[in-house]
């Protein structure tokens, strides 16, 4: 596995940052961005302050934030370096967590060996997707006799903790 430190972190990863509202920033940061964004550098990861997170530049990275938290506000968060994970690797280190009462998907990493079925970051990415149309959607669960609740555990379940395709998984329960 790849090791991450101040000059490289920022090529092509994937890291989930925690909030932290008890950082202040030094006079004199690592690095500012174009964008604004600041950056303090430890010996154990980093710590950012930025109004955008998600998709940044070539990076997946995520604010792991408090419930009141806004999309462009700016928070700071901090990641160890030993949270950063390769994107383009074949590696299956991602698993997709999924919240059936706010109807939401979640690709989080986990290199521990786990019960959770893990997957590399593009299958991650494409079933995240699948499963927020499901979510979104009602017209493909027509032609099911099935409670639609019902209908998008059971498909959505075992979707995240199977390598079958979406395709595979509605044909079995039709």
């Amino acid at each position: 596995m790849k090791t991450y430190n101040q000059s490289n972190f920022f090529k092509h990863t994937f890291c989930e940052f925690i909030q932290k509202d008890d950082f202040s920033f030094p006079e004199k940061t690592n690095y500012k961005s174009k964008s604004e964004s600041r950056y303090f550098y430890t010996e154990e990861g980093v710590y950012r302050e930025s109004n955008h997170w998600g998709r940044v530049a070539n990076c997946r990275w995520k604010l792991i934030a408090k419930e009141d938290y806004k999309n462009q506000t700016t928070g700071i968060g901090f990641a160890k370096w030993t949270d950063f994970y390769p994107i383009h690797s074949k590696e299956k280190i991602f698993f997709i967590d999924v919240n059936f009462d706010k109807k939401t998907a979640e690709i989080k990493s986990n290199q521990k060996t786990s019960t959770t079925h893990l997957f590399n970051f593009p299958e991650a990415i494409k079933r995240k997707k699948q499963i927020t149309h499901l979510f979104k959607e009602t017209k493909w669960a027509n032609y099911f006799e099935m409670d639609l609740t019902e209908l998008r555990c059971a498909i959505i379940s075992e979707y995240i903790h199977s390598d079958k395709t979406l395709h595979q998984i509605k044909k079995a329960h039709s």
